[in-house]
């Protein structure tokens, strides 16, 4: 009989045991584990706060009478951190029991990562609802391996792909103010003010190696503008009246 409920704290060294045997079983689509590694591994995972991480685990009786982790699965917030299931237990349907209790748990949606070779864990996923959004080069994860982006959209997907666009909304709005000043503060560097088409044009090859499904020609245009436009505004910035800003005082025709 397989019981699903909360991780507790003791069991937790059991969870990064499972999940290391997980890793190595599937080390044709997954990355393993490096050696040195392992050990880092089992501390992160016994560390576990499971006040800010929760963690459910499938359990089923072991031949002393007392229990074993046969899987599990770890949230943190609206992410499926992690979802593995005992190599000896898998294509049993525990990893479907407890991705239904990590959507019963999030039902304003999720998002997980997955490696992009592990077609076999991407092949799941979407059987159970979940969509495929970015795919990255993996230079921002450990492994360094390319990886893809999936979300359950929950309830109300549209909601809930509209929260994740104003998320990337909010980031593109940092990020512009930050080109906005370098823009500004580069112009006091340059002997000459006018625009470096070859400059420009090896910016968007660059942008455009990261997101592909633009295209080249796409970005160009994309960047051309952000370029023009953050040049405006540092020049506009810069013959601005300084004595006509007050510091804390908001426009009264905003």
């Amino acid at each position: 009989m397989t019981a699903v409920r909360l991780a507790e704290t003791h069991e937790l060294p059991a969870v990064a045991d499972l999940l290391l045997s997980a890793r190595s079983a599937a080390a044709g689509w997954m990355p393993p584990v490096p050696e040195q590694a392992v050990p880092l591994v089992r501390r992160d995972l016994a560390g576990w706060d499971l006040d800010v991480r929760e963690v459910w685990v499938a359990t089923e009786a072991d031949h002393g009478g007392g229990e074993r982790v046969v899987a599990f699965a770890a949230l943190v917030d609206d992410w499926l951190e992690a979802l593995y299931v005992d190599p000896a237990a898998q294509r049993g349907g525990l990893g479907t029991m407890l991705l239904d209790v990590v959507k019963a748990r999030r039902p304003e949606g999720f998002c997980l990562w997955v490696f992009e070779a592990n077609r076999p864990a991407r092949a799941f996923y979407g059987r159970h609802g979940l969509l495929e959004l970015e795919r990255t080069d993996g230079s921002a994860n450990s492994e360094r391996t390319p990886d893809v982006r999936m979300v359950w959209p929950g309830a109300d997907p549209l909601a809930t792909l509209r929260r994740l666009v104003d998320d990337v909304d909010h980031e593109l709005g940092d990020l512009l103010a930050r080109r906005v000043a370098l823009s500004r503060v580069i112009q006091d560097h340059k002997a000459d003010a006018t625009r470096d088409p070859g400059r420009e044009a090896e910016v968007a090859r660059r942008v455009a190696s990261r997101v592909p499904e633009l295209g080249e020609q796409r970005v160009a245009r994309i960047m051309a503008a952000v370029i023009a436009e953050s040049l405006d505004a540092a020049r506009a910035e810069g013959t601005q009246d300084p004595l006509s800003v007050v510091p804390g005082r908001l426009d009264p025709l905003a």
